[in-house]
């Protein structure tokens, strides 16, 4: 005579270290994004501005975070396209 238990057998997940927890590549984009857009915000607080003046006397300022604003927006979207990117699976 057999039995047949009332829950499927489950097979207990293994435990990632730290050490190999550190190679995951999604922890690095995510960390790098993160200190792109701290930049930018300790540049708005803390950055000085872009001060233009023209020969006729008209001048303007400009936020340099704007600047490096821009040029987070772009970095992120290439970490963000590489960083997060799987692997074709086999």
């Amino acid at each position: 005579m057999t039995t047949i238990p009332h829950e499927p057998v489950q097979v207990a997940r293994e435990k990632r270290s730290w050490s190999t927890q550190l190679l995951v590549p999604e922890l690095w984009a995510s960390l790098a994004i993160a200190v792109m857009w701290l930049s930018v915000l300790f540049t708005a607080i803390y950055g000085s501005s872009i001060a233009t003046t023209t020969v006729g006397g008209n001048s303007s300022i400009v936020p340099s975070a704007i600047v490096v604003a821009f040029f987070a927006f772009f970095g992120t979207w290439v970490v963000a396209k590489y960083g997060f990117r799987h692997p074709p699976s086999e």
